[in-house]
C-alpha cells in the first residue's frame, strides 16, 4: 500500500485524517484512513463499489460519525475525545454547533440530487444560507442568482426542479453547495444517476470549479475525467488506500497489482 505524501513544508492542509475507521456493526468499511488534503487540491477518488469511497467522504463532512481516528478542519479537530476504552479506542463526543460549523465550510453534493420538489430553482439555492446562515432573503437571492450564474442556469431560476433534466438538477445542488460558500467541495459521484449524454455539462461545471482553485474531492468511475481533472488520485479498496499518486503516473503506471486490476476493467476510456 501507499502512504499519502507529507504535505509541503510550511503549508497546513486544510483537511487531515488520521487513523480514519468506520464501523457498521461487524462491517468494517473504512480501515484506518491517513490524508491530508491541502488547499487547492483536487482529489479523485476511484475504486470499485463498497470500497469505502463515498464512506470517507460522509464522516468528513460528518454525515456520518467515525468510529475512531481524527479529523481536522483547518487546523481545528473535530469532537472532543472521551476516555480511552478497554480495547484501545478512544471515543469523540460532538457537538450540534460544531457539526453544523463543519457543515457551513465543507458542502457536499450527491449522487441523487435530493432538491425540494415544492421550491423553485433559486428558492433551493437560497434556502441554505437562509436557514443555517441566517443571511437576509435579499442578499441569499443576489447570491444564488450569482452561482446559477456560474453553473448555466440563471434562466431557471423561476423553475421547478421537476421541470428540469437530471444534468441541470445536479447543477442546481452544485450552485446549492457553492451558496454556502465552503472551504472545501466534496462530490460524491456526482454523474452516476445521469444519463451519458447529461454526463458532460456537469462535469465541465466541475473543471471550471477546479479551475478557480477551490479544494475538491470527487468520488467518480469517470477515470478519463480524473485524469484531466485530478492532482491527486487515490485507489481505495477493503477500506484502505492501496496507491496515491499524480493522475499521469497512477491511472497509466499503477505500482500495486490491486490497481492494475482494477484499472484493466477501464478499456474505454483515453487519456
Amino acid at each position: 500500500m501507499t502512504a499519502v505524501s507529507a504535505p509541503a513544508a510550511g503549508v497546513a492542509p486544510i483537511i487531515r485524517l488520521s487513523g480514519l475507521h468506520k464501523r457498521f456493526g461487524d462491517l468494517h468499511v473504512l480501515r484506518g484512513i491517513d490524508l491530508d488534503v491541502q488547499p487547492g487540491e483536487r482529489i479523485a477518488i476511484i475504486g470499485s463499489s463498497g470500497s469505502g469511497k463515498s464512506t470517507m467522504l460522509r464522516c468528513i463532512n460528518f454525515m456520518e460519525m467515525p468510529s475512531a481516528g481524527r479529523i481536522e478542519i483547518q487546523g481545528r479537530q473535530i469532537g472532543t475525545p472521551g476516555r480511552a476504552q478497554a480495547d484501545g479506542t478512544v471515543p469523540v463526543q460532538y457537538s450540534q454547533a460544531q457539526l453544523c460549523d463543519v457543515r457551513r465550510s465543507v458542502g457536499m453534493v450527491f449522487q441523487q440530487f435530493n432538491l425540494f420538489p415544492h421550491m423553485t430553482v433559486v428558492q433551493n439555492v437560497m434556502e441554505g444560507p437562509v436557514t443555517v446562515k441566517g443571511e437576509s432573503r435579499a442578499t441569499a437571492h443576489a447570491k444564488a442568482m450569482q452561482y446559477l450564474e456560474k453553473v448555466g442556469l440563471a434562466n431557471k431560476a423561476d423553475v421547478y426542479p421537476g421541470r428540469l433534466s437530471g444534468g441541470q438538477q445536479q447543477r442546481v445542488a452544485i450552485a446549492r453547495a457553492l451558496a454556502m460558500e465552503p472551504q472545501v467541495l466534496l462530490f460524491d459521484e456526482p454523474t452516476s444517476s445521469l444519463d451519458p449524454e447529461l454526463v458532460g455539462e456537469v462535469l465541465a461545471v466541475i473543471r471550471d470549479l477546479g479551475e478557480e482553485g477551490r479544494t475538491m474531492l470527487l468520488v467518480t468511475h469517470e477515470l478519463g475525467f480524473a485524469y484531466h481533472f485530478a492532482t491527486k488520485v487515490i485507489f481505495i479498496a477493503d477500506g484502505v488506500f492501496h496507491e496515491v499518486g499524480p493522475p499521469e503516473e497512477l491511472l497509466k503506471h499503477p505500482q500495486q497489482e490491486r490497481t492494475q486490476r482494477f484499472l484493466e476493467r477501464f478499456t474505454a476510456f483515453s487519456f
